[in-house]
């Protein structure tokens, strides 16, 4: 069983993650038996390990990690990988896959040149 575990920084401002939410949505809505969470780096819950457990439980055994940073700061390059380490050695029975953030995908830059021009 897979699962997609959307990664995002976090804010005390609660409505901050509603964009997040609303893309884990939309993803459950395409693939309606898909395991979608999102998770959070801080000031905002659930945290990575927490929803990384919470699918374990579920029998989850391959999960992929999406970034949802823009900018590829030192959050993605340094945090990220040791936090992802850190689950692997918790769970090794899930294969966890860390892809780029969203930030370095040619698709996202695209998209938002044209929703700058419009």
């Amino acid at each position: 069983m897979r699962a997609t575990i959307l990664f995002a920084h976090g804010s005390r401002d609660p409505l901050w993650r509603v964009p997040m939410d609303k893309v884990a949505q939309c993803m459950r809505e395409s693939a309606p038996h898909s395991h979608v969470r999102c998770a959070f780096l801080e000031l905002t819950l659930p945290d990575l390990s927490t929803v990384a457990a919470e699918l374990a439980a579920l029998g989850v055994t391959h999960i992929v990690i999406v970034p949802m940073f823009l900018g590829v700061g030192r959050h993605a390059r340094e945090d990220m990988p040791v936090l992802v380490e850190e689950l692997r050695a918790a769970h090794p029975q899930i294969e966890f896959q860390l892809k780029p953030s969203v930030g370095e995908q040619t698709q996202v830059i695209e998209m938002l040149a044209q929703v700058a021009m419009s």
